[in-house]
């Protein structure tokens, strides 16, 4: 059986957070792996890539262009079949018209003391983005994460993509075509994400990584970070829906069981108000792992991970539901439009019974690639300003200048920078203030007074 709370026990709050803290990810062991991985890269570049590629996925590469002879997107790509290569399209076009939709504009204003401030937006140089491969199919992750770099207008787009024995899914091919890839590498693991952030052979370093990936992908992200940007570090798959007396049973057994069927360490968790709709959920959650072609492992995750909360009404829900801050969030309430406000935590929220999660990971528009581990709490999903930087402009005339410069010297002497000491620019600092001084002085000084009064 699910594990159940009920949020008007005293005790509930102790035991939800020692829920919500257990551990879904994986162990020191990963992190010592992916360390000699990365460092191994780094130090013999290509020779290293084609060596764990030669090792993991069966495929040999040209150590010097990390390509492979077997592996062709434009000959995959036509394999795609008609019908999913429209599918594909469509999804597409309405990926970039949502992401095409967040472009900010640069902005520029003069303040009261006549100093222009403002900032513009520019883009990437490079992006690396990694998709899941081999015989698995995850064109929607080429799109999620190539189209918002298209838009954003990322010159270098990087995609890798493990291709085990030479294998690789014909709608992942076409999908990058489609998204614009031009430069590709049939990589994956660790050493994808290191000859990405470090270079190797042919492949440039990147300036940027995105895209999902197994616990191996995920720490190498983590440990790459800082020399190379990247989206997000991935847990485990998540899913939260509050339902009440007008949801489908079914509708939200089969919403859970597509989170929990991903992996043993994801997560789906309901909330509801009336507990009778929990015992109908959890019924049809019982007989639908019954003939699901995943239930074991969709099993293994509702056992281990899965929970019912019955709270007592939906604002206590959404105050829960805050406190998840789940990757996923179905409102599959009579009024969902009511109870957004109360919502301030989750990846991507799903109002009504008729918009189930997996929607949004094909063709809403919205992109999948969200927070986990409850990482909404301070950050969002992926989108067009993972692309883009924002960078201040500002510019001081005379007039400003004489305004603000004293304030940034006293500044400056308050952090205990002697004049001898200053950095550069505290120095020409002083030395204007004290050339606008001598100027205002020697006006002063020559001019006549005399013959203003006697006019």
């Amino acid at each position: 059986m699910v594990r159940r709370f009920f949020a008007s026990n005293d005790a509930f709050h102790g035991e939800f957070a020692q829920f919500l803290e257990q551990e879904r990810g994986t162990g020191d062991d990963v992190a010592t792996i992916v360390a000699g991985i990365l460092k191994d890269v780094q130090a013999r570049g290509g020779e290293a890539v084609a060596e764990y590629t030669a090792r993991f996925d069966g495929l040999q590469l040209d150590p010097s262009t990390l390509t492979s002879d077997n592996v062709n997107l434009h000959s995959l790509a036509a394999q795609c079949p008609a019908d999913l290569r429209e599918a594909i399209d469509f999804a597409h076009d309405r990926i970039a018209a949502y992401h095409a939709a967040q472009r900010p504009e640069d902005h520029s204003f003069t303040d009261s003391a006549g100093i222009e401030l403002g900032w513009r937006w520019t883009a990437l140089e490079s992006v690396g983005v990694y998709v899941p491969g081999g015989r698995a199919s995850y064109p929607s992750s080429v799109l999620m994460n190539v189209v918002p770099a298209k838009i954003a207008g990322v010159e270098r787009i990087v995609m890798v993509a493990p291709a085990p024995q030479g294998e690789l899914s014909p709608a992942v091919a076409y999908a990058a075509l489609k998204a614009g890839v031009e430069e590709f590498y049939p990589i994956g693991g660790a050493q994808a994400v290191a000859a990405l952030a470090y270079g190797t052979a042919n492949l440039a370093p990147v300036d940027k990584i995105v895209g999902p990936g197994n616990a191996f992908v995920a720490e190498a992200k983590r440990q790459v970070f800082g020399r190379v940007g990247i989206d997000t570090i991935a847990g485990p798959s998540e899913i939260l829906v509050i339902a009440d007396h007008t949801a489908n049973p079914d509708w939200i057994a089969a919403d859970l069981l597509s989170q929990a069927e991903h992996d043993p360490s994801s997560q789906s968790i309901l909330i509801v108000v009336d507990q009778t709709v929990g015992d109908s959920v959890e019924k049809a959650v019982e007989s639908q792992l019954k003939t699901l072609p995943t239930g074991e492992r969709a099993r293994e995750s509702w056992t281990h991970n899965g929970a019912i909360v019955v709270a007592p009404d939906l604002p206590t829900a959404a105050s829960i539901a805050n406190r998840i801050a789940a990757e996923h969030l179905e409102l599959c309430v009579e009024d969902p439009d009511a109870l957004l406000p109360l919502i301030r935590h989750a990846g991507a929220v799903f109002l009504g019974h008729y918009t189930p999660e997996a929607l949004g990971d094909y063709v809403t528009g919205s992109n999948h690639v969200l927070p986990t581990s409850r990482a909404a709490r301070f950050s969002s999903g992926l989108g067009l300003y993972d692309f883009l930087k924002r960078m201040s402009v500002q510019r001081v005339g005379p007039q400003g200048f004489a305004a603000i410069a004293p304030a940034a010297l006293r500044l400056a002497e308050a952090e205990r920078l002697p004049v001898a000491e200053m950095p550069e620019l505290e120095r020409w600092v002083l030395h204007r203030l004290w050339e606008l001084d001598t100027m205002i002085r020697e006006k002063i000084e020559a001019f006549d007074f005399h013959a203003l009064f006697t006019q």
